[in-house]
């Protein structure tokens, strides 16, 4: 970024609109744009607008090599996750188990216990120390009657990386259907549900320098006759999402998907280089520890628990360098990380932890302001506690 006195490094939570995305959306805006409704195709105004959301389509069906019309448009993540799971749970043709991980984001775990209301069992597979989900634990947890298998492809907080390909095998082995929320993966690593081998699958257009409100759901074509609609009216998306698809939010999901095709390799470079060099400031500071596990992890993110500092504090002290705490806060309190929880952290421990996350813009200058200032606020703020 530009100015070195104004740091952000929380990407993992949103990234900035590309340039190039920007343009093509303004494009299908206003009156000397492409404004027409897509599913107005009778006129020249509407069939515009519909080619520009099918070739929007294509490019995030290439992104994760899936065929065009398996690609269904969301507002988010989170509506493409609960399209998937209730869809599927709601099924007549599935059974009432649904088993997820309890790494997952809140709009899978929040779902989950929706359904639980509803005579759905849901169960959550406990991760490793290290925050990995394990074949062998998603496996012993499957029962007869379990209908969907839901595990994040990369965890939000930490980092980590969970063998789908493998967790697929076994959740088709008992006869699962297997729903993946790659929010976070979908910028950072190469995704082609078929070798995957995955049912379901869903993306934000935020967490991949596209805008805010547009997401996709991956429904492969064999089972998309058995997914119940969660949204009715028009019948659009083939009748799974209903409502006027937003033209310029498909069009810049898509020119978002094709630039990350582009440069997901020298992204991952960068933020892995970027990595290296934050990890080199923090070394040099006393009682910090790398959260989850050090190999199993994507490059440009990392979550690192302090001793003796709250999390909250230590942000406060960082001022105009942007990252996130390692806890959830409500409205009236701070409540600590389920996901540093559940890898056997103390309630202190998840308090005290912050998550740094690089991307596109981040520049070795950021991180470097960001290593100085922590070497300089953590002992301040110990002593203030002491």
């Amino acid at each position: 970024m530009a100015d070195s006195s104004n740091v952000y490094l929380d990407y993992a939570a949103t990234t900035p609109v590309e340039p190039e995305v920007a343009r093509a959306m303004a494009n299908f805006l206003t009156c000397d744009g492409v404004f027409g409704n897509p599913h107005s195709t009778a006129h020249r105004f509407g069939h515009a607008a519909s080619e520009a959301v099918e070739t929007a389509r294509q490019e995030v069906a290439a992104l994760i090599g899936a065929h065009d019309d398996e690609i269904v448009w969301t507002s988010g993540a989170t509506e493409a996750i609960n399209l998937a799971i209730k869809g599927t749970m709601m099924s007549k043709d599935t059974g009432r188990h649904l088993l997820v991980s309890a790494l997952e984001h809140k709009a899978v775990l929040d779902t989950a216990d929706w359904l639980a209301k509803d005579s759905v069992r849901v169960d959550r597979v406990a991760p490793s120390s290290e925050g990995l989900i394990t074949p062998e634990e998603v496996e012993a947890a499957i029962r007869h009657d379990t209908a969907l298998v839901s595990v994040m492809h990369v965890n939000n907080e930490v980092g980590t990386i969970t063998d789908i390909a493998a967790i697929a095998r076994v959740a088709h082995d008992h006869g699962c259907l297997f729903h993946v929320d790659a929010a976070q993966s979908a910028a950072r690593l190469p995704i082609d549900v078929r070798r995957l081998d995955v049912d379901l699958l869903s993306v934000s257009g935020h967490k991949m320098y596209g805008p805010k409100g547009v997401g996709a759901l991956f429904v492969r074509r064999a089972i998309r006759p058995m997914l119940e609609a969660q949204t009715h009216g028009g019948g659009q998306e083939g009748g799974l999402r209903s409502g006027t698809l937003a033209t310029h939010q498909a069009v810049g999901l898509g020119v978002a998907a094709r630039l990350v095709r582009e440069q997901l390799q020298s992204d991952a470079t960068r933020t892995a280089t970027f990595d290296k060099r934050l990890l080199d400031w923090i070394v040099e500071v006393e009682g910090v520890h790398l959260n989850g596990n050090q190999s199993a992890r994507v490059p440009g993110i990392l979550s690192v628990a302090i001793d003796g500092v709250a999390a909250e504090s230590l942000m406060l002290a960082l001022g105009d360098i942007a990252v996130s705490a390692g806890s959830a806060c409500t409205s009236s309190q701070v409540e600590p990380s389920h996901v540093l929880l559940e890898l056997g952290m103390s309630e202190v421990q998840a308090l005290s932890s912050i998550r740094i996350s690089t991307g596109r813009q981040t520049t070795a200058a950021d991180i470097d302001a960001a290593g100085r200032r922590l070497r300089e606020a953590v002992p301040t703020l110990r002593s203030i506690a002491a």
